[in-house]
This record gives C-alpha cells, sequence and structure tokens, in this order.
C-alpha cells in the first residue's frame, strides 16, 4: 500500500502531525476505503526513514479522531464511518481553506462584499 505521504523536514507542524494530516485527508477524500488496512507502523517508519515512534503517535491521533481504528495482532485499518462524521470533518476543512482565503483577501485589501460576490460567480 503506498500511502503518498510527504514529510517536510522545513515544516512548521511536526512530523507526526503531517503524516496524520495526510492519512487524514485521503481518508476524507475517499482515496483511502472504509476498512482498507494501513502499513503497519514499522513498515511505513521504514518507508518514510523516520522513527516508529512517530508513525505510533501519528497513528495514535488518527485514532482518537475516530478516522482509524487498531485490530490487536491485525493492524490498523481505515474505520467504518459514519456519515455525519465524515460530513463534520469535511466542511471543518472547507473551514480551514475559507479562512486561509480570507486572511488573503484582508491582505489584499478586497472587501467582503467582494468576495461574496466572487463565490455567487464561481458558485453558478
Amino acid at each position: 500500500m503506498d500511502l503518498d505521504i510527504i514529510i517536510s523536514n522545513s515544516g512548521l507542524n511536526p512530523i507526526y502531525q503531517q503524516i496524520s494530516d495526510q492519512i487524514k485527508k485521503q481518508i476524507l477524500l475517499g482515496k483511502l476505503k472504509d476498512g482498507e488496512m494501513l502499513p503497519s507502523i514499522r513498515v511505513l517508519a521504514k518507508e518514510l526513514q523516520i522513527s516508529v515512534i512517530t508513525v505510533k503517535n501519528a497513528y495514535e491521533e488518527l485514532e482518537r479522531e475516530g478516522l482509524i481504528e487498531s485490530a490487536m495482532g491485525k493492524g490498523f485499518f481505515v474505520a467504518t464511518k459514519n456519515s455525519e462524521l465524515i460530513r463534520e470533518k469535511k466542511i471543518s476543512l472547507i473551514e480551514e481553506k475559507l479562512a486561509e482565503v480570507v486572511e488573503e483577501c484582508k491582505l489584499l485589501g478586497i472587501s467582503e462584499d467582494e468576495i461574496i460576490e466572487m463565490v455567487r460567480l464561481l458558485w453558478s
């Protein structure tokens, strides 16, 4: 299984967070399916050339969020999700992206009315 994870040593986020965020995004976009098995902690650590503890921390965070689950002796799997949880997580991602756009608009001096008009035009 190839997770398409890119680690940035110069990134602001710790490596475990980068891994967690990228796996979360792949789950929310449907690239990783319900029940799909994830690479073992050791295998992913070896592929990414990082510590097993770092991968373990990423998997634990995803498990706390309910996006993956562990099966004793079998490994980690994409959690069978309820659609409301996924909808909320997707809305949260959209809100993050919109916050970035709003900040960029403020820096460029674009008014609230102008951005709303842009959204209306893009929507139709």
